[in-house]
């Protein structure tokens, strides 16, 4: 077995492959969204806002070379969320609102899709990767030899790769929320006045929900099941108040472009709650007869 330091200096060459990937989606991203709204027929506030949100993507695919090269845990979750997020949030832009998208909209859509679908699939389902990705971020250690700033293991319960998944899928809810709250905003530039308590409403309530997302996973971190039900609880709230104002502000359009992406990410936060719970029944003893 290979000590922290040889990882660090030999890498597989599974990661050279994986970076390099990483950086041609980043790359795809951007060239996907400019291609996107050149070709669109309403370059608005609303398609500005969202291709740009989308656009920032390519900076958590650098991010997420980052924690490949220095083999951080936490980058399975990371890629498998950027890498589904990133495939919603480009096709929401892609299908105009009348008529169909133009075909190299589509052929780059394709090509970005299939970016996404290789990055999971070598986070997932490469050994070297697997044995790879093993590390944990340094940390200030005071000890008797000093102080000295290095890789330590958690101090709480290891995590299961499930509950690191559902993790960072609820941390997307509050800007999942932030961005059709300000693509609504533009409506009350075109004088809609009374939608102004409504989107002051859904930022506050996108802001409230990074902090109580915050609460739910830190406890969820160190193995609080009562977490557990109340990021369900979060996560149908959060559904319960950016669904019916999606539909409301931005008409059905809003609720396939905004909603989507937000369905997405709960879902696949429940679904990683699920696992892990089945997980963790599949490890209990059995119960003596």
């Amino acid at each position: 077995m290979r000590t922290a330091a040889e990882t660090q200096v030999r890498r597989p060459s599974a990661v050279r492959v994986l970076t390099t990937l990483l950086a041609t989606t980043a790359a795809a991203t951007v060239a996907v969204e400019l291609l996107n709204f050149w070709y669109a027929p309403e370059q608005g506030f609303g398609l500005a806002v969202r291709t740009g949100w989308a656009m920032l993507r390519s900076l958590g695919f650098l991010l997420l070379i980052g924690h490949v090269r220095r083999g951080r845990s936490a980058a399975r979750p990371f890629g498998l969320i950027l890498a589904v997020t990133t495939i919603f949030a480009v096709g929401r832009l892609l299908v105009p609102r009348q008529g169909v998208p133009p075909l190299p909209g589509v052929l780059g859509f394709a090509v970005l899709a299939a970016l996404c679908g290789t990055v999971v699939w070598l986070l997932y389902r490469s050994p070297a990767l697997a044995g790879h990705l093993v590390r944990h971020r340094p940390r200030l250690v005071i000890d008797s030899a000093g102080i000295s700033w290095r890789e330590t293991p958690p101090r709480r319960p290891q995590a299961s790769g499930w509950l690191l998944t559902s993790r960072v899928a609820a941390f997307t809810y509050s800007p999942l929320m932030l961005v059709p709250a300000l693509v609504a905003g533009g409506s009350i530039l075109d004088g809609r006045l009374a939608a102004v308590p409504a989107v002051l409403f859904w930022f506050g309530a996108g802001i409230a929900a990074s902090y109580a997302v915050l609460f739910c996973t830190a406890f969820l971190m160190r193995g609080r099941r009562w977490a557990r039900t109340l990021l369900v609880m979060v996560t149908a709230a959060v559904l319960a108040v950016d669904l019916p104002l999606c539909w409301w502000l931005l008409g059905v359009d809003g609720l396939v472009r905004d909603g989507g992406p937000l369905l997405a990410s709960a879902a696949l936060t429940l679904y990683g709650l699920w696992r892990a719970a089945r997980a963790e029944r599949a490890d209990e003893p059995a119960a003596p007869a």
